[in-house]
């Protein structure tokens, strides 16, 4: 099985190259490969892999469950002189963590950070006819400084621990590009002037033109010169069409520079918060939203398919939620391109576990690659908000530390990106925060409806885990039960949920409408996350099975998650 499909769409050019498939491959536990000369070009890896897949993975034919300090991989490209005549970009859609990469025996350069995507100019390094090229990847899930999110520090999978990732995990590609072409872009939207602006980095020289489409009829064209590498400019729009929840509602974008030609999309619409609400295009939406973990069991990080990365959205919408938290993971592109494309809402968050938070190192661990994260990420109008940490828990450690930590890495994020809502760290110890948010597993909806009756009238918070962190919920601060619900159902399976597990599935539907109809009757609630889904591994409190069944008829489940939320006009 391949993945074929192009992995960036909202940045797409024609001339490009898929190189997943199959891939020389081979251990390196010792990390002495380099001193063995193992990139050099025709000596042979041991054994063989599917690319994207993990190694650890059904579906890369390697299957390796051990841990793996360092692999190799090695592939042979036929390029054309036509295809060499401007430069040539090699990418990457995601390398966990630290990779090398080599074409031609020689090094093309290096990159850090397991979840996001990088690419290298290796014009220089190519030529007509047979090419090689080598990746090694180095990864340690047990070093307090590299995040892992959910992948196991132990031989086996535990409790919300899974299977870990080695390697390459998202497609690798390259494109071919003019010698002035289009390195970036990113897109400011205004609603109520139905303006596009546009920032655009570009090599070389060139006029840069942006022309915008609504269904296929141009609806504003504007050209600029760059400045440097940087050529700004705006659209006013000739018609008006809003990014809507559950309808999407994109603009398709065409960016040329010289020669160079990219297709593009955009979406307009506006996010914000006000008097304790979120509000979408101005007007308050409920957040129902879902905790989409992004584990597939034959892929484990990487969906087997580009239709199986559309269908769980198309699962989460079927039972009544309207967005998802991609929780301790960053979400292959294709998936957010289909968020945009349905108006999915999803949280834009890091895989931060595994950081010693309360350790100086850490910073160097998530900072640069979180920042990564939302450049790359930006222009997607369904990420409605960003959370770079979940449930840190180290203020009893290096309590001064910690504080410092979160209060730069929320204004980084706010200093990147001002448009969007960020919560420094959900359900965990907050420092500084647009949103205050809680994690609350109780299974009893009596006792969970009691314990945030008081959030609006004084500020009380009874049953939040964290409390003993000593953080202060401010009155009238935006307020988002941000999971709840993992409530057990595997009838005769191993495993675990929160909680006590129900006897019956009428008893799990009851449980169920019982937490959800207490936080849509809060008036002091933004919205919820229920978790989870799907199970994952060993952890069955998935709305679906790990292989995507129904445990529950949708539409039972959808006509408790959709009802009305007080605070909705």
């Amino acid at each position: 099985m391949q993945r074929c499909e192009h992995p960036k769409p909202q940045f797409e050019r024609e001339s490009w190259l898929n190189l997943n498939g199959e891939w020389q491959f081979e251990i390196d536990d010792a990390k002495s490969g380099e001193a063995r000369g193992l990139f050099e070009p025709g000596r042979a890896l041991a054994g063989t892999i599917q690319v994207p897949f993990c190694p650890e993975s059904k579906l890369s034919g390697v299957e390796h469950k051990d841990f793996m300090a360092a692999v190799w991989y090695k592939r042979k490209v036929a390029l054309t002189p036509d295809q060499l005549q401007g430069r040539v970009i090699l990418h990457f859609g995601a390398v966990d963590y630290l990779a090398s990469v080599y074409v031609n025996g020689k090094k093309a350069g290096t990159h850090k950070g397991g979840y996001v995507s990088f690419s290298m100019d290796v014009t220089g390094l190519v030529v007509p006819g047979e090419n090689e090229i080598a990746v090694y990847a180095e990864d340690d899930v047990r070093s307090p400084v590299i995040p892992s999110g959910k992948q196991s520090e132990k031989f086996a999978s535990y409790g919300c621990m899974y299977t870990r990732t080695t390697g390459i995990w998202q497609t690798v590609w390259m494109e071919f590009v003019p010698k002035a072409y289009i390195l970036s872009a990113r897109y400011l939207t205004d609603i109520h002037s139905g303006v596009l602006s546009l920032t655009a980095k570009v090599a070389g020289e060139g006029v840069f033109t942006a022309e915008a489409f609504w269904e296929g009829v141009s609806c504003g064209k504007a050209s600029a010169k760059p400045s440097g590498d940087t050529v700004t400019l705006s659209i006013p729009l000739s018609e008006t069409h809003l990014w809507e929840l559950g309808k999407g509602g994109l603009y398709d974008l065409v960016l040329t520079f010289g020669e160079d030609k990219v297709k593009s999309f955009f979406g307009l619409r506006e996010v914000g918060l006000r008097d304790g609400k979120f509000l979408l295009n101005g007007k308050v939406v409920f957040q129902r939203l879902v905790l989409d973990q992004g584990f597939y069991p034959d892929g484990i990080y990487t969906a087997p398919s580009d239709a199986e990365l559309e269908a769980d959205i198309d699962r989460s919408m079927a039972m009544g939620f309207n967005g998802a938290r991609l929780h301790e993971k960053v979400f292959e592109e294709r998936f957010l391109c289909h968020a945009d494309r349905k108006g999915y809402m999803v949280w834009g968050e890091f895989p931060n576990w595994g950081l010693d938070e309360s350790k100086a190192e850490s910073v160097y661990g998530l900072l640069p690659e979180w920042l990564e994260e939302i450049e790359r990420d930006y222009n997607h109008p369904a990420i409605i908000g960003w959370c770079p940490l979940n449930e840190t828990r180290f203020v009893d450690r290096n309590p001064e530390f910690y504080k410092s930590f979160l209060k730069l890495v929320y204004h980084a994020t706010k200093a990147l990106d001002p448009t969007r809502p960020v919560i420094d760290s959900s359900g965990g110890a907050h420092v500084e925060t647009d949103i205050f948010d809680v994690h609350d597993y109780d299974q009893d909806p009596e006792s969970f409806r009691a314990s945030y009756a008081r959030v609006l009238s004084d500020g009380v918070i009874d049953g939040h885990y964290f409390l003993k962190d000593k953080q202060q919920y401010a009155p009238g601060q935006p307020f988002f039960m941000s999971e709840y619900g993992g409530t057990r159902w595997a009838p005769g399976e191993e495993g675990w949920g929160y909680g006590d597990a129900p006897k019956t599935p009428e008893e799990v539907v009851e449980r169920i409408r019982g937490l959800t109809d207490s936080l849509l009757e809060n008036p002091a609630m933004l919205g919820y996350c229920y978790t989870q889904l799907t199970d994952v591994e060993q952890e069955k409190n998935g709305l679906y099975t790990y292989d995507r069944r129904a445990k529950f008829d949708p539409a039972v489940i959808r006509a408790i998650l959709s009802r009305k939320a007080v605070i909705e006009d």
